[in-house]
Parts: structure tokens; sequence; C-alpha cells
């Protein structure tokens, strides 16, 4: 599958990453065509990609038929059968041609001669579905000449099509024949547009699925857009940005997660789906029955329980019934097995909502962000040009701002993730991580407040002056690129596996194991 320049290419000559650019495009917010054109260059410093719109498929598939078609000396709708049958592959198809020809017409249902020959019936011809006689003018034939009324083509062509993608090699309706229904024969029996549409959807797809996972289509609702990733040798970042403004992972197909690897997300969306995380709740906040064993949480004051199952009254506390309880304030020493296992899940399970919390938090706060930008770039932006007399263009600062902002938010939410799998025994780089993600969160929350609440004075003519916006530029600029640094820094060492603390911790220990030696003294 090859590319003309005409495509959408984003590629990655040589030199660093930077992940947070100021042109960075957020994946689900809107944004205009000069937006698209800054993000296409900003993109094209960072991965190897090509976004690839339904009309650029329809044109590979064209190069493709007509090199077929003019190499082997075959018509199109047979080089269409071809390509489909070797799932697109140019060199596959050549090979096996010209080896056999005449075993790949028959594998594939494009026979050289016909099976039933009707040029010399000049009588009406019988349909074999319907056995009605029509004359040859009402009757259409594949490759085997085996005779259908149009009508029952007709028929027979869009079941096959409702049934699915089968029908882009469907077989004569003769059981015995394997005979291929080319794409001329489609086009002559089906009138109805919403049908032949399907059918050409489906054509169009094969292209992609039959690329063995080298392209894949945009998962975002409604995009009919596809993205052929070039993995580049050592490369471990996958995340991508289709047209739509859509960004996922390539790798995993979940939404744009650098810096955190894809086992770590797959563990994370699972542990937040999971069952287990209810048995954790229950372990720690409920107790069974002496009688009938229902776990059942204390909701009031007293320690009296009644379970409202068997009945049976007893003590929270010591879970002795009720009749025979006197007193249970004295310490005995009885096996803490139950106790202990109870306080471990319930500091489990503080621990992991510590962690669940801040990322739902963040990923809240992004989509509040976005629909901000959204508000902001239909509304607010061409209210400020008119009351600060310049024009959008200029004003433009605001919008990175806000960029780096739903960027960011992106970036630390996966970032809880990775500090709850973050080893307990690893001390030295659990605090090295915790110092860089709140530096880079406590930068964010700057830039955010003063996007959020200090934009606002100057949209809506609270703060009129021209040297205030002056300085308040100068401010969210400022913010701006440090907030990017944070989130740069903090990438980078977690890409890097925190990588600078083993080093340090190395050093150091190289530099102690060294003999001491004393000074001498000068005389």
């Amino acid at each position: 599958m090859d590319y003309s320049d005409d495509d959408v290419m984003v590629n990655t000559d040589s030199g660093e990453e930077s992940l947070l650019s100021d042109n960075q495009v957020d994946s689900d917010y809107e944004f205009t065509d000069q937006d698209m054109d800054n993000a296409s260059i900003t993109k094209r410093s960072q991965l190897s990609y090509l976004v690839l719109k339904e009309d650029d498929i329809r044109k590979h598939q064209r190069t493709d038929i007509e090199h077929v078609s003019t190499v082997l000396s075959i018509s199109q709708v047979e080089a269409i059968v071809l390509l489909l049958h070797y799932q697109w592959n140019v060199s596959k198809v050549q090979d096996e041609w010209f080896t056999d020809e005449e075993k790949v017409r028959e594998l594939v249902g494009i026979l050289k001669e016909p099976v039933v020959d009707l040029n010399d019936r000049e009588m009406n011809i019988e349909c074999g579905i319907c056995f009605e006689s029509y004359p040859q003018k009402e009757v259409a034939t594949v490759s085997c000449g085996h005779p259908y009324c149009n009508a029952c083509w007709t028929g027979y062509i869009t079941t096959s099509i409702n049934d699915g993608p089968g029908c882009l090699t469907v077989k004569c309706p003769e059981p015995s024949c394997s005979a291929v229904a080319c794409q001329d024969m489609i086009d002559k029996v089906i009138t109805d547009k919403e049908l032949k549409e399907k059918y050409y959807r489906y054509f169009v797809r094969s292209y992609v699925e039959a690329s063995g996972n080298k392209i894949k289509w945009c998962p975002s609702p409604g995009c009919e857009n596809a993205i052929d990733f070039e993995s580049r040798s050592g490369s471990e970042h996958y995340d991508v940005s289709c047209l739509c403004s859509h960004e996922f992972c390539w790798n995993c197909g979940e939404d744009a997660h650098r810096p955190v690897d894809c086992d770590t997300v797959s563990k994370w969306i699972a542990k937040n789906t999971d069952e287990s995380e209810n048995t954790n709740w229950i372990l720690a906040n409920t107790k069974p029955c002496p009688n009938c064993k229902r776990q059942i949480e204390k909701s009031m004051g007293c320690n009296v329980m009644r379970c409202s199952i068997c009945k049976c009254m007893f003590c929270w506390n010591c879970l002795l019934p009720f009749t025979d309880h006197k007193k249970c304030n004295k310490f005995e020493g009885d096996d803490e097995t139950d106790i202990n296992k109870r306080k471990r899940a319930k500091s489990a399970i503080d621990r992991y909502m510590h962690y669940f919390e801040r990322w739902a938090s963040n990923q809240s706060s992004r989509v509040i962000a976005m629909a901000d930008l959204k508000k902001f770039q239909s509304v607010q932006l061409k209210l400020l040009s008119l009351r600060q007399g310049t024009t959008e263009s200029q004003l433009q600062f605001t919008i990175e701002a806000w960029r780096q902002i739903i960027e960011c938010r992106r970036v630390l939410k996966w970032t809880y993730a990775y500090g709850y799998y973050l080893p307990e025994q690893e001390q030295t780089k659990k605090q090295f991580f915790e110092y860089l993600q709140g530096e880079a969160e406590a930068g964010l929350e700057r830039l955010h407040h003063c996007a959020e609440e200090e934009l606002k004075h100057f949209v809506f003519k609270t703060q009129d002056s021209s040297k205030k916006f002056g300085d308040f530029r100068r401010k969210l600029t400022g913010l701006t690129e440090a907030t990017k640094t944070y989130f740069e820094n903090l990438v980078k060492a977690l890409e890097n596996g925190l990588a600078d603390v083993a080093l340090n911790e190395s050093s150091k220990s190289e530099t102690n194991s060294k003999p001491a030696t004393k000074r001498r003294k000068l005389k």
C-alpha cells in the first residue's frame, strides 16, 4: 500500500520529542481550520503516521486496481476480485498470477471461459432461480454463464449485502459454481442508493481491515478516518491524533495515555471495573451476623445490632449474642487474624480511593476545560477582541493556555494510575515521583485558575485597563511556559522509569565506598 504526497503525513526526522507542544490539539474539542493547520505542523515534529480520509483510501484502491489491471492485462473488475482475495497485496497478486494463472482464476472465481454458452440461444432463456423465461436482455450472468433474471439477481445480491462484508465476494447462485459476481454486476442490478452505499462502505473498509493492523480506524464514534502508523525502532510512543481531533493509543485503542504504558492502563481500567473492589469494601465496612453469617453494615450509633434476616441480636464490637452479653471492653488477646484482615482491606481500599479520586477529578476537570475552551473560541474570544481593540490572532496566547491545561490534565490523570502501581518498597523513586507530580500539579492549578477566573474580568469588562491586560498577558504566557516545562520534566522522568533516581543512588554508593583520605597539613 503506497502513499502519495497528497496524504496527510506526520513524520519525525530526528531529535527529542516534545509531548506538550504549544500547538497541541486535544482529542475532544472542536477547532478551526487554522487550528488544524497548526496541529499538523506540531504533529510533524512528534510521530510518524498517516491520517487517511475515506477519499484517500478510495484513491489508493483505484491506484492498486489500475496497476494490477495494467500489469496482468485484465479488466478492472477482475483486478478488484484478485485484490479482495489476496487482501490488497499487490505483489502477492502478481506473484501468484504469473506462477499459475489458471489455478488463480479458478481459485478466486474469475473463469476465462463460461460453463454455459448463451450465444446460441435465440429464444427466451429460463432463469435458474424462478424458472421463468425471459428475453436475453433481461438475463444477466457472471463469468460462468449461468443465467438468472435481473430481478432474481437483485434479490440475491441484496440479501448478500444485508448479510455483511461477504457480499464483496458473493458467488454465483448455482451451488456447485465458484464464479464471483464482480462489481459491474452489483452496479447493474442494485439501484437502491442506500444499499449501494452500504456495499461500497464494505469495499472501502476491506482495504483497511486487510492491512493486518498496519492501518486502523479511528475509534471515535462517527469518524470515518483511518490511521496508518509507521512505528519507529525503539519507540514506545503510540499516541496518535486523528483529523477529527480524537487522540488515542495506537497500540491498545484506549484514550491517549502517554507517559503511562499500555499494561498499566489496562490493569488500572480493569481494577476500576473489578468486582473485587466491592469485596474489599464489604470486608472493610461490614461484619458477619454470628447466627446466619450475612454481612451487615452498621448505620446507627448503638452497638446493639439486629440482623434483618434471622432477627439475631448481637454486639457489634465482639459479635456475641446480646442475650449472654455482659462486657466486652476487656482485651482478651484472641486471634486477630480477622481484625488484621479487615484493617489491611480498609488500608488497601483507602489507598486505591486516594488515587482513583484524583484520577477521576482530573478527568472531570479536563472535560470542563474542553467545554470552556469551546465556549471561549465560539463566543468569548470575539468579545475579548472587541473589548481590547486587538485582533483574534494576537489573543492566541489564551487559546494556547487552554490547550496546555487540557493536555496537562490528561497527563496528570494518568500519573495517578502510574503512582498507584509504583512499588511501595521503592521509597526513593516514590518520593521523586511525588515531588515531580506535586510541582507539576501546583503549576497546573495556578495556570488553570488564571485562565478560568482572571480571564473573565477582561472578557466581561470588569477590568478595562490596557496596562492590566498587558500584565495579564505576561502572567498567563509565563504560567503556560512554566507549566509546560513542569510536565515535560514529569513525562520525561516517567518514560525513563525514574532512572535518574537509580543513577543518583548508584553515584552515592560509589562515593561512599571510596576510602577516606586525610588532607595533609601544610607547614
